[in-house]
């Protein structure tokens, strides 16, 4: 397994799991209110900046336990993540659209925040699971 798909598989866990604790905690505040009344704002840059900081330290980690492995990126890599964000980019636009309509429609600011954070996690999801598909089943000519 290379540096690089290592990388993606670390970078997909901290998006699932940080968004799973997001829902978890969201969910389990609201105790029968509305969604919109519930606080988020807090637990939503929490859990996005831990993810960002948990992916950075397992990636020290994984350098630290392969010192030895190589961390040059050849053709295939940059190739291979290229196309991994560019597939994950997709819901980037997605939310970004999604959350102009929404604005203009004028729903709340509760429902905005969440496509927005949710097309991101999507966004990482697709485009890490993309990359490992690749390193994994080779490397289609598209």
């Amino acid at each position: 397994m290379t540096h690089e798909e290592k990388r993606a598989w670390i970078r997909l866990f901290a998006a699932v799991v940080s968004y799973g604790v997001y829902l978890a905690v969201v969910l389990g505040r609201a105790g029968g209110r509305p969604l919109p009344d519930v606080p988020y704002a807090t637990v939503l840059l929490w859990t996005v900046g831990a993810s960002i900081a948990a992916a950075i330290v397992a990636e020290i980690v994984l350098g630290a336990v392969t010192p030895g492995a190589s961390r040059a990126k050849d053709v295939r890599d940059r190739e291979i993540g290229q196309r991994g964000d560019h597939i994950g980019q997709s819901f980037v636009v997605i939310g970004g659209v999604a959350a102009m309509l929404m604005a203009m429609g004028g729903w709340h600011q509760f429902w905005i925040a969440n496509v927005i954070y949710l097309c991101f996690t999507l966004s990482a999801v697709l485009g890490n699971v993309a990359k490992i598909g690749l390193y994994r089943g080779g490397f289609p000519q598209w």
